[in-house]
């Protein structure tokens, strides 16, 4: 992939403003000049992803996940930073020139490429093993399972062989080097067997992106034999967290709405009865980046997922992440069949069409489910059970939305509305609650695999520069004050020097935009600390004379840790002359004016 020009790099920026990208996968409501919403890169009930539009960048204080509409795109999509670039150009018509990779560049994009041929072949070797007579058992299980041959085709079902390295030499015949095939996924290696295939003797289902690329495969093993189900491991050009299968058949469906299930069978299923819109999360339980991929394309998603208890919890659990992304999710009813692959079998399309009309509001389905753990004729355990569905009620942030609900549980459980309302507000300020809420966040931040704040030996000293550089940023004529008086040296070298350079020379050349300061950095560590410096919370500060006094006990922390590092350095001779230096700077921190004190 190329590397564009700054120039060009900001006319895609200028033309793709990033609420407008954003609100296209979050639901986004504006407080102030920040717009909020619920975070898509970790699950949470309070919104704690900000998005600010005079920065042009987007910050999570839950999780960290910060960066420019370019690193939001990356992130969401699973795209390559020229990815981005391409992506929005497109949306706001700015035609991207051609220009030259480097050598390292097209190396890089050479390798993905191979990548994509090597899933390319194997799917073409699956393929016609199936058609073989050695794939006679897998194709007699396709057909077993009640598939037409054009849906065979269609999903490009194969057969790994019999064999374990099979495919392995069929693809060094292609000259696909052992390096590139251990990346690949699909080829193992130790000293025993040497090459070695990952899948043999299954059925196998090629997993398909919405640009129509094999990026990985499942198989399904013939026979007796342990994991019933294989899929890839995740490779340069599998995220199976944004992946979901039948996805580039299902982007094409006239029929507006989306229908996520449990597994490959039933999608295919669903498909040939003619319900082209069904999608499957790999057999993983759905994350936000799966809803973001889906809310690209739909904002109605229908969960069709397995009817025991297994199933029924999944969908207990998909519910908010697909609210989280602005998807309006509803449950198909199956039962009493396991799924929907064995409901078409039995009934026809005819009646899953039926279900489908039929499908239940998740809220309403979740309380539903809810019900088997309570006994509902003992007042006790009704009441638990009440508060329970009063704190699921309190995920929705519209008030409006909220008081429904309520509406909806004092009619279906005979309580009065206002006995309903009055256990949630109480629940809403309950310590137990608070602390609940607090537990999760951390617990799905860190399931979210978010980096942690880097940590300094003197963690004041990294505060007092952060929230020095984020009100420069959000307040720029504070920088005329403190410019001869603070410089970018004064800060610790590495990420937080370089942040505080490309703050000052924005300044000075009047072109600041802080989402070009995140792009800079390529490195997703870095990114997210650039974030984080620029959206330290200042805290409410009401008068004039309480922001001067912060200011200067900002910037003279800053100065005395600088001079304190420059001190180390010097010899002791030198030092008495930095002494004298920074006593005179103190002064004239202590006469610094920010703001005019009535």
């Amino acid at each position: 992939m190329p590397i564009y020009s700054e120039e060009i790099i900001e006319e895609v920026r200028s033309k793709n403003d990033i609420v407008d990208v954003i609100s296209s996968y979050v639901s986004l409501k504006k407080k102030g000049t920040t717009y909020f919403g619920l975070c898509p890169f970790h699950n949470e009930n309070t919104p704690s992803f900000s998005v600010t539009p005079s920065k042009q960048m987007y910050y999570c204080f839950g999780c960290h996940e910060g960066g420019s509409v370019f690193t939001f795109l990356q992130k969401i999509d699973n795209l390559t930073f020229p990815e981005a670039v391409q992506v929005l150009a497109d949306r706001a018509g700015v035609a991207l020139p051609q220009v030259e990779m480097t050598q390292e560049q097209r190396a890089r994009e050479t390798r993905r490429t191979r990548l994509y041929e090597v899933q390319r072949e194997a799917a073409k070797f699956f393929y016609a093993t199936l058609r073989s007579e050695e794939g006679k058992r897998a194709y007699d299980y396709f057909e077993g399972r009640g598939l037409s041959d054009e849906t065979i085709t269609s999903f490009g079902l194969g057969y790994a062989g019999n064999r374990s390295d099979r495919l392995y030499r069929y693809l060094r015949s292609k000259d696909y080097e052992d390096d590139l095939l251990r990346d690949s996924g699909l080829i193992g290696f130790d000293e025993v067997r040497g090459g070695h295939d990952r899948f043999w003797n299954r059925a196998m289902f090629p997993i398909i992106d919405d640009k129509k690329r094999v990026i990985a495969f499942g198989g399904r093993v013939m026979g007796e034999g342990e994991p019933k189900y294989l899929n890839s491991p995740e490779t340069p050009i599998f995220d199976k967290s944004h992946t979901l299968y039948g996805i580039h058949l299902a982007r094409k469906s006239k029929r507006g709405y989306f229908i996520l299930c449990e597994g490959y069978m039933d999608v295919i299923s669903l498909h040939q009865a003619g319900f082209d819109c069904a999608v499957a999360s790999l057999g993983t339980a759905l994350t936000p980046g799966h809803a973001g991929r889906l809310s690209r394309y739909t904002k109605d998603v229908y969960l069709s997922y397995d009817s025991d208890s297994a199933g029924v919890n999944a969908a207990v659990r998909a519910i908010p992440i697909l609210r989280r992304a602005g998807l309006t999710p509803k449950v198909v009813k199956l039962s009493p069949y396991k799924d929907p692959d064995e409901l078409i079998k039995a009934c026809g399309a005819e009646e899953y069409e039926k279900r489908i009309a039929g499908a239940e509001n998740a809220f309403s389905f979740t309380m539903g489910a809810l019900e088997g753990g309570y006994d509902l004729s003992d007042p006790d355990e009704k009441t638990r059970f009440l508060s329970e569905v009063a704190e699921r009620i309190l995920e929705f942030p519209e008030e409006v939305t909220r008081s429904g609900y309520v509406q909806m549980a004092a009619e279906r459980y005979g309580v009065r509305y206002e006995a309903m309302y009055e256990l949630m507000t109480h629940r809403a300020a309950s310590p137990e609650i608070r602390k609940k809420r607090t537990d999760d966040a951390a617990r799905e931040t860190s399931e979210a695999g978010a980096a942690a704040p880097k940590k300094r030996v003197d963690q004041a000293s990294d505060t007092s520069q952060k929230l020095l550089l984020t009100w420069i940023v959000d307040y720029p004529e504070i920088y005329g004050i403190i410019k001869g008086t603070v410089s970018p040296d004064d800060f610790d070298d590495g990420v937080m020097r370089t942040v505080a350079q490309d703050i000052f020379d924005g300044l000075d050349a009047g072109d600041l935009v802080p989402g070009r300061i995140v792009d800079s950095f390529t490195e997703p560590e870095d990114q997210r600390e650039v974030s984080e410096i620029l959206f330290t919370s200042i805290g409410e500060l009401s008068s004039p004379r309480e922001k001067n006094k912060a200011l200067r006990e900002l910037t003279a922390r800053v100065k005395k840790d600088s001079f304190r590092r420059e001190k180390e350095k010097k010899s002791d001779a030198e030092v008495l002359g930095l002494v004298l230096e920074e006593k005179r700077v103190m002064k004239e921190i202590e006469n610094l004016v920010f703001y005019q004190e009535g």
